[in-house]
């Protein structure tokens, strides 16, 4: 299904973010709500050798996998206008060409009472992407994010925000993949940030 099918002729597209563009987006939109998709799970299984890593040492970003009972928080973000065809062209090469994601269609739940469903786009790295890393331990992935930087920057940034995001934006779920690899990846940087004198992260 292409962008403008799941329009529908409304002159609007709903994108739905799940990494990076919960902060992040860099492009413009006309309104952004917090909310679900039912079906899959977050994971940091994907690699990245550009954004938060390189070829030597690849970074881990997040991708979903499809899981019936899961679900997965976020943000999605309206566009309309000449936003769509501007945010479109914008995500292909910093998530398609540069990231390895290919785009699906999911249903987008916003959170509050008496919210309607909207089809949104969402961009997915599947595991035959040549720099997909596939399922590790906690505490492997945890030393590979927390040595990896990229043109965008550290992977511990990546990871930080995006734990940040779940708790500042959805303080009732516990994304409990994410919590135990940023747990993990404190757990190795504290000593070197004591060493250094440098202020600490808070859980």
């Amino acid at each position: 299904m292409k962008p403008h099918d799941v329009m529908g002729g409304k002159g609007s597209l709903w994108i739905f973010g799940y990494g990076s563009l919960v902060w992040k987006p860099d492009f413009k939109y006309k309104r952004s709500k917090v909310g679900y998709i039912q079906g899959y799970k977050r994971r940091f299984w994907h690699g990245d050798n550009f954004h938060r890593g390189n070829d030597d040492v690849p970074g881990r970003v997040v991708t979903l996998l499809e899981e019936e009972d899961a679900c997965t928080w976020g943000v999605a973000f309206e566009v309309t206008g000449s936003q769509v065809e501007e945010s479109l062209k914008y995500l292909n090469v910093r998530e398609a060409v540069r990231g390895g994601y290919v785009t699906r269609v999911v249903e987008f739940i916003p959170r509050g009472e008496n919210q309607v469903p909207v089809q949104a786009l969402v961009y997915i790295a599947t595991a035959d992407n040549p720099i997909y890393l596939g399922p590790a331990s906690v505490e492997e992935i945890a030393a590979q994010i927390s040595v990896s930087k990229g043109k965008t920057g550290h992977n511990i940034e990546y990871l930080l925000r995006l734990a940040d995001f779940m708790r500042q934006s959805c303080p009732d779920v516990d994304d409990h993949h994410l919590f135990s690899i940023e747990a993990a990846c404190l757990a190795i940087i504290r000593p070197i940030l004591l060493v250094a004198q440098l202020p600490v992260p808070a859980l």
